[in-house]
């Protein structure tokens, strides 16, 4: 009788029940079925990372020689700029973002001779660029302004005389950089003498009693061939009281007003008219400088010659470039009679004293009565040209303040 040990069975079964999980271990170390639905765990899903911005400027790292004239250019693909600075010696260059913020763009001029670093942000993405400007060949400057004395208070005639120290032929260029802002604007245009100045005239005289902003933009503005200015310039103006002095040569008087009131009547002598220099021009003046004493000199006469005079004169006031003053004279068996003087308005010592202590450069002293008239270019004689003529003289058409 043969016996079958016992203990057999139980080893196949467990031959099979190992077989069985050796192969459902492979199954799913494949996971080919359980990933076609086959019942086991699903498999992770992966999400991509989002691409981060690219941001260029311009111009790019290290350029040198770069015209003060070329724009700042910043662009950001693939989201939007969150920052940029543009900046040289601790001033930061003013700029502007398109509507999406994709694109900065510089809004000022640079300044020449200058290193610049401009940063940028757009999400994660920072970038950086240096860059450097060109030497020019000549540097442009305001050399002066006048009337801009410190402290100065000035008439309602004055004008403003800007004055570079590089001849400029690009004028229409740097005229667009010369701001004036005024408290209570009034129209005006710049007028080019030569080139190197220009002058600023409104059409009707200043309201009294205001300020007026003087801006000339030039750093990075081009003036010429190889000329860029190199520094800004500023300064706030002062117009004070509307003071205007009425001279009538026929009838020997002068009288002053302020602010539309008479605050002094004078009796005065002018010019005796026996030659053409020796006649006071007929016109609108300005008055200009004033000096205590003024020595005059008689125009083309040398000592000895007839009519020849060197004298030092008190309280003088000057109203043109052709030797005309309004000054002190002890003369009063003239004043208010006869014109006997050399081409000035005298007056009383004490009169002329208040006159020369009360005076703002620019204001007017319109004279009347006399053959000679004040030319436009005599000293400050610009209200002499019509402002329809006047603002001919712009670089720029249709100027207005």
């Amino acid at each position: 009788m043969n016996v079958r040990p016992a203990w057999r069975k139980p080893a196949t079964a467990v031959a099979l029940l190992t077989a069985a999980t050796l192969t459902a271990s492979c199954s799913s170390g494949g996971g080919g079925s359980a990933a076609q639905g086959g019942g086991g765990a699903p498999e992770g899903t992966t999400s991509a990372t989002p691409q981060a911005p690219t941001v260029k400027i311009s111009p790019a790292e290290g350029s040198s020689k770069v015209s003060p004239e070329k724009k700042v250019v910043v662009t950001s693909d693939g989201g939007a700029l969150e920052s940029v600075t543009v900046e040289a010696d601790g001033e930061e260059v003013e700029g502007a973002f398109n509507t999406d913020k994709t694109k900065w763009v510089s809004k000022t001029a640079l300044k020449p001779s200058t290193g610049y670093t401009v940063s940028a942000k757009a999400g994660a993405t920072t970038a950086s660029s240096t860059f450097t400007t060109v030497k020019p060949e000549r540097e442009l400057q305001i050399a002066d302004v006048t009337p801009n004395a410190k402290g100065e208070t000035i008439g309602v005639g004055a004008p403003i005389i800007v004055t570079f120290n590089q001849p400029v032929s690009s004028k229409a260029t740097i005229e667009r950089a010369l701001e004036v802002e005024a408290e209570k604007p009034v129209t005006g245009a710049w007028r080019w003498i030569n080139d190197t100045v220009a002058i600023y005239r409104t059409a009707k005289y200043w309201p009294a009693h205001q300020k007026v902003k003087f801006n000339a933009r030039i750093k990075g503005i081009k003036g010429g061939k190889g000329l860029y200015g190199v520094k800004d310039y500023s300064a706030t103006l002062k117009i004070g009281a509307k003071q205007i002095s009425k001279v009538d040569t026929k009838k020997h008087m002068m009288y002053v007003y302020r602010d539309g009131k008479r605050v002094q009547t004078m009796r005065i002598s002018a010019g005796m008219a026996t030659t053409r220099e020796y006649t006071t021009t007929s016109g609108v003046h300005l008055t200009m400088e004033r000096g205590n004493p003024v020595r005059m000199i008689s125009p083309g006469r040398k000592k000895g010659d007839p009519g020849y005079y060197d004298v030092m004169i008190n309280h003088a006031v000057r109203i043109s470039n052709s030797g005309e003053y309004v000054h002190a004279k002890d003369n009063v068996w003239a004043q208010g009679v006869r014109n006997v003087s050399h081409g000035c308005v005298n007056a009383r010592p004490d009169q002329a004293r208040w006159f020369y202590d009360h005076f703002q450069r620019g204001d007017v002293v319109d004279i009347t009565g006399t053959t000679r008239e004040l030319e436009w270019n005599n000293g400050w004689g610009f209200w002499q040209m019509p402002f329809s003529q006047w603002k001919k003289g712009s670089a720029l058409k249709n100027t207005k303040a």
